[in-house]
């Protein structure tokens, strides 16, 4: 698109998905939330259905998956709450989820994730952090990508995460192979990966009407995301219970807010490659302050970059199987 400057909202970081969406009609939209009956995610998948849209909860436990979609028909009367098997972290579950898919899909949310996890290999002997929450998600996007391309104004909304400040995608190392696992590193890699991704896949998609939007959902209390940083060693002072430095911490309803903006919102209708954080674009990120976004994830070279390196990695694991 062109550049019209920064976007901004009427909304803010206190603003709930369902604000978001209040007066928006979803009916007969499709809409996929990976990682749906958890945290924001059930959110997410909530104010969608409340907006009228079918909504597909993408999850490794299905039951779970089952009851979060149960309490959201119940508490918003859409009787059009789906749920399908999805592991991120296993390419063969994500062949088969966009194997399964039939017809368009106008909304893709990138929801799922894992953080500061111990090192952990998947069956290829990527590391789990970069292999679940980046290239998980970019084997499920691409794999979507007629879909969404049919839907003919699809939007697809990456959560990211303002821990991309702390650093780039290790290219040279991307499965901590020749250096030491550092938790920390890992999960800002895959974060910044999510950013780049947009980035790309939004040059790549303009022709075909697709928007793809990166996120920072902001600081959220009580979800499962974080149930690994009390083993995390030398995890960022950001991260440090109690810290004061100017992020809210938010509930689960204000958290889905963004990503149900990029999602849903006709406030940014058309707007595509960017990041955001409180429902708006993010400024670039201050040393010393928890917000904005890093140079490093709006580079255009190294999305291109991390995008062909991805391609190569899901072939070779593909020709390994």
């Amino acid at each position: 698109m062109t550049d019209h400057g920064r976007v901004t909202t009427p909304f803010g970081a206190q603003t709930t998905a369902a604000e978001v969406v209040a007066g928006v009609d979803l009916a007969g939209r499709r809409a996929v939330v990976t990682g749906g009956s958890s945290g924001i995610g059930v959110e997410t998948a909530r104010a969608l259905a409340a907006a009228g849209a079918e909504v597909t909860l993408a999850v490794r436990d299905t039951a779970a998956g089952a009851r979060t979609a149960t309490d959201i028909t119940s508490t918003t009367g859409n009787g059009r709450v789906l749920v399908a098997p999805l592991d991120l972290s296993d390419q063969e579950s994500v062949a088969a989820f966009v194997a399964a898919w039939q017809g368009p899909l106008h909304i893709l949310v990138d929801n799922a994730g894992v953080m500061a996890s111990p090192e952990t290999r998947t069956a290829e002997g990527w590391e789990l952090q970069f292999a679940t929450n980046h290239l998980g998600h970019f084997a499920l996007t691409t794999g979507l990508h007629e879909a969404l391309k049919a839907a003919g104004d699809a939007r697809v909304a990456v959560v990211s995460s303002v821990g991309h400040i702390n650093g780039e995608v290790l290219f040279d190392d991307i499965n901590f192979e020749h250096q030491p696992y550092d938790a920390w590193a890992a999960y800002s890699q895959s974060k910044t990966a999510n950013i780049l991704f947009a980035v790309e896949a939004a040059r790549r998609w303009a022709a075909d009407g697709i928007s793809v939007n990166a996120l920072n959902p902001g600081r959220i209390a009580d979800t499962k995301l974080s149930r690994h940083i009390g083993s995390a060693l030398n995890a960022p002072a950001s991260f440090e219970p109690g810290r004061s430095d100017g992020v809210s911490v938010k509930n689960t309803e204000q958290g889905a807010a963004t990503s149900v903006l990029l999602a849903a919102s006709p406030l940014v209708e058309g707007v595509t490659g960017r990041y955001f954080e409180d429902c708006d674009e993010a400024g670039p990120h201050q040393p010393g302050v928890r917000r904005g976004v890093a140079a490093h994830a709006l580079d255009g070279q190294k999305a291109a970059r991390l995008w062909q390196v991805s391609l190569d990695m899901l072939a070779a694991a593909r020709r390994a199987h």
